[in-house]
C-alpha cells in the first residue's frame, strides 16, 4: 500500500486539521473533531447538516459555506459518523431556524442520523438521497444508494436556505431535487482503504465494474473495458430511462470523477455524455466536470443528470462559496 500517510489511525484527524488550515476563511474545526462547521453563521437561517464516511472528499466538508452546508460530520473512512457527532453539530450551528439533515441512503448513515433527529430537541427534518439507479438493493442500503446527486441537492437546497426559506419548504425542495436526480457510475480500478491495506476488490486489467457504488460495492455487472462513448451511452442511458424525461427538458449534467481519473478523461466522458443527451433531445443548461464525490483513489466516474425547472436553475446559479465549489452569477 502506497499512501501519503503517517499511520492508519491518524489519517482522518490529520486530514481534518489540514483541511481546516487550508480553508480557515470558510470553516472551523470542532476541537473534538466531531464536525466541521461554517465559520460565519447566519442568525435565524435553517441549518443544513450532512456527513458520512470519509474518503469521498470533497463531499461533505468541501461543501460547507455560503450557499451550501452549515456543518458536516466526518466518520472514519467509509464508516458512518455517530449520532453524538450529529447532535454536537446541530447544537453548534442551529440559530433559530431549525435543522435540515441531508442523508445518503446507506444503512449506517440512515440509522445514526435518525437517532440524532429523534434526540434533537429542536425542529428538524431529513432529506434522504437515493439517486443511484444501478442497484435497487445492497447490503449497504435499503433501496437505492445515495451518490453524486447528494452534491446537487446540497447546492440547490443550500441556496434556498441562504435566501431564508423555512424548514418545511426546504424539506419539500430537497425531496423534489432528489426525485429529479439520477446517477450511475463505472469503476476501472479498486480503491484501497488505509485500514484494510489492500484493494477493496480485484479486477482484471481489461475489466470494469458497471454500476459500481462509491464504496466499491458491486454494480450491475463486470464487463470488458470498452470505449468512452460506449460507457457514456450505458451510464447516461440508464439515467435517462430512470428519469423518463421528455424531449426539450433542461438538465444539470455532472460528470464526477472517483479520485483516480485524470481530468482530461473526465472531459472526454463529458463530451460523450453530451452526445447521448443531444440524441435524446435533452438540453444540458449547466455542466459540471470534476471529482466531487470520490472513492479514495478509485479510477472511474459517474454521470448524474438533474432535471431542473426555472426555479431550481436560479437556485443553482445563486452565489456559492465553499472549499470545493464556488461561483458568483
Amino acid at each position: 500500500m502506497k499512501k501519503l500517510i503517517n499511520h492508519v489511525d491518524t489519517v482522518l484527524a490529520e486530514s481534518l486539521h489540514g483541511f481546516a488550515a487550508a480553508h480557515a476563511d470558510i470553516v472551523t474545526l470542532d476541537p473534538g473533531l466531531q464536525f466541521v462547521r461554517r465559520r460565519t453563521l447566519k442568525r435565524g437561517k435553517v441549518a443544513l447538516i450532512s456527513g458520512g464516511g470519509s474518503g469521498h472528499e470533497p463531499l461533505h466538508t468541501g461543501f460547507i459555506g455560503h450557499g451550501m452546508l452549515d456543518a458536516a460530520c466526518p466518520g472514519q473512512v467509509f464508516t458512518s459518523p455517530t449520532p453524538d457527532q450529529m447532535l454536537a453539530a446541530a447544537h453548534e450551528v442551529e440559530t433559530g431556524g431549525g435543522v435540515l439533515f441531508i442523508v445518503k441512503n446507506y444503512s449506517g448513515d440512515m440509522m445514526n442520523f435518525q437517532m440524532a433527529a429523534e434526540m434533537l430537541e429542536r425542529d428538524n427534518e431529513t432529506v434522504i438521497i437515493n439517486d443511484d439507479v444501478a442497484v435497487e438493493n445492497s447490503t449497504y442500503t435499503t433501496g437505492r444508494r445515495g451518490v453524486a446527486g447528494t452534491m446537487i441537492v446540497e447546492r440547490i437546497v443550500g441556496a434556498a436556505a441562504e435566501r431564508g426559506d423555512g424548514l418545511a419548504a426546504l424539506k419539500a425542495l430537497g425531496d423534489a431535487v432528489n426525485k429529479s436526480t439520477a446517477s450511475m457510475g463505472v469503476a476501472l480500478t479498486s480503491c484501497t482503504v488505509p485500514a484494510a491495506g489492500g484493494p477493496t476488490f480485484q479486477m482484471g486489467a481489461e475489466e470494469m465494474e458497471m454500476g459500481v457504488g462509491i464504496h466499491g460495492e458491486p454494480g450491475r455487472r463486470r464487463v470488458k473495458l470498452t470505449s468512452a462513448d460506449d460507457i457514456a451511452a450505458e451510464l447516461t442511458g440508464a439515467v435517462l430511462k430512470d428519469l423518463s424525461l421528455k424531449r426539450g427538458q433542461e438538465v444539470v449534467l455532472l460528470v464526477n470523477g472517483f479520485g483516480g481519473t485524470p481530468l482530461m478523461e473526465l472531459y472526454v466522458m463529458t463530451h460523450a455524455a453530451n452526445k447521448v443527451l443531444a440524441a435524446a433531445g435533452i438540453k444540458p443548461v449547466r455542466v459540471l466536470t470534476g471529482s466531487y464525490v470520490t472513492s479514495l483513489e478509485m479510477a472511474g466516474c459517474s454521470i448524474t443528470v438533474n432535471a431542473v425547472d426555472a426555479a431550481m436553475l436560479a437556485l443553482w446559479d445563486d452565489p456559492v462559496h465553499t472549499a470545493a465549489l464556488r461561483w458568483r452569477m
